[in-house]
């Protein structure tokens, strides 16, 4: 069995997928499952467990009849069984019929007359569970699925010695990603007065900030008035995930990092804007939102943050 998954989106959108390619690979035990993802998200695969070989294409750029053609041809060649996908678009589901597979899995939409096993998208549940559902088309029970990772054994063991860098191995630590876009980034003023309240609240309890391109605001400025912050620099997705999964708590935005914290089961508290959080967070005790009353992530109380901090 040859499946191929078209999966657009970013990092987060395909961890969230991560548990309908975990059950087809349980299902069909020898088979071999391809994906097509944004050339931005490729990276994500590095912590799945069930993938053998991931193609990229933008599915946003204003791609010609030849790019689409070049790709309805790779995924011709494949002799692919199955193909899957998240998207509505009636121009991705129009490139599966294209390509000739036999069975092509989709949601109920607009390209869904180009599909021959399709599921309603019920967008009312955690995404991870809504995208689990089109195994139905399949014939796949696809309740409750497990949500995990695979994290190599290299980011593992350069965690083990991040964790000894930073002096944390037997304290433990509370682990912070305030990055994000425009919509779903937290002012630095507002992290750095929350994390200076914990430190005074809690000495003995390190807190340890995630660096990353597009949070570099906000490490300047925690630097400047905390000079002993502690900073770690995970420069792919398996290091960031293997230093997650060794947290205590995850505080963070809506963001690919608090996906992967919700699949290695950290505790986490997320703050959210506009987005719901019952779609992007399962239920459970281990993952707290903190709704935006106005859909602006800025609108939320450092106060409001720490409440919840001292409630876990």
């Amino acid at each position: 069995m040859r499946i191929v998954a078209l999966v657009p989106g970013g990092i987060g959108e395909q961890i969230l997928f991560f548990p309908t390619l975990d059950n087809l690979k349980r299902k069909y035990n020898t088979s071999t499952i391809d994906v097509v993802c944004e050339p931005s998200s490729k990276a994500a695969y590095r912590v799945s467990k069930s993938v053998s070989e991931v193609k990229v294409f933008d599915f946003k750029d204003r791609n010609s009849m030849a790019d689409w053609g070049n790709l309805i041809g790779t995924i011709r060649d494949r002799e692919y069984d199955v193909a899957i996908t998240s998207s509505q678009s009636w121009y991705t589901c129009l490139l599966l019929w294209l390509t000739g597979i036999g069975t092509r899995v989709g949601f109920k939409g607009n390209g869904s007359m180009f599909l021959n096993r399709v599921v309603p998208r019920n967008e009312e549940q955690y995404a991870a569970y809504m995208y689990s559902d089109l195994l139905q088309g399949l014939g796949i029970n696809s309740t409750n699925p497990e949500l995990a990772l695979n994290v190599p054994k290299p980011d593992i063991d350069w965690a083990s010695s991040e964790q000894l860098r930073l002096g944390v191995n037997d304290t433990g630590y509370i682990l912070v990603y305030g990055g994000g876009d425009v919509d779903t980034s937290y002012p630095v003023k507002k992290w750095l007065s929350a994390i200076k309240d914990f430190r005074e609240k809690q000495p003995d309890m390190p807190v340890v900030v995630i660096s990353q391109p597009d949070n570099q605001d906000l490490m300047r400025t925690l630097s400047e008035a905390i000079p002993d912050i502690k900073e770690t620099f995970p420069d792919n997705i398996g290091k960031l995930a293997a230093i997650i999964a060794g947290a205590n708590l995850m505080l963070c935005t809506n963001s690919a990092p608090m996906q992967l914290a919700v699949f290695l089961q950290t505790y986490t508290i997320a703050l959210f804007g506009l987005a719901q959080p019952s779609k992007l967070l399962p239920k459970s005790d281990k993952f707290i939102a903190i709704k935006s009353p106005t859909g602006l992530m800025a609108d939320i109380p450092p106060a409001t943050v720490l409440e919840k901090v001292w409630q876990g």
